[in-house]
């Protein structure tokens, strides 16, 4: 259980991470693919926690919540996704626009 709890961890920071590179940058379509990083690391997280839960307390309650968890990381993961393949192109389509 000590690697899920770093990968807890890491996604967490992650996620910390990606914020503030979202608060800082200026350019908007950077700002949504930088979200959508944000939500993948936020989806890892969430699942990853549901995951610690099931082996911590093996509870019917637990089960639900865990798995409940799991799935709403799960479909953020999915999501995350989805928007980071979509918003690439248009980032380094914006970065190299700005670098002229």
């Amino acid at each position: 259980m000590p690697l899920l709890v770093l990968l807890i961890v890491l996604s967490f920071v992650f996620y910390i991470f990606y914020k503030i590179k979202y608060v800082r940058s200026k350019r908007p379509a950077e700002r949504s693919w930088l979200s959508a990083k944000s939500s993948i690391a936020l989806g890892l997280f969430i699942a990853l926690f549901g995951m610690n839960q099931l082996f911590l307390f093996p509870t019917t309650v637990t089960y639900i919540v865990g798995s409940i968890f799991i799935v709403i990381g799960i479909l953020s993961v999915w999501g995350g996704i989805k928007a980071y393949k979509f918003y690439l192109p248009h980032a380094i389509q914006e970065a190299k626009e700005n670098y002229r």
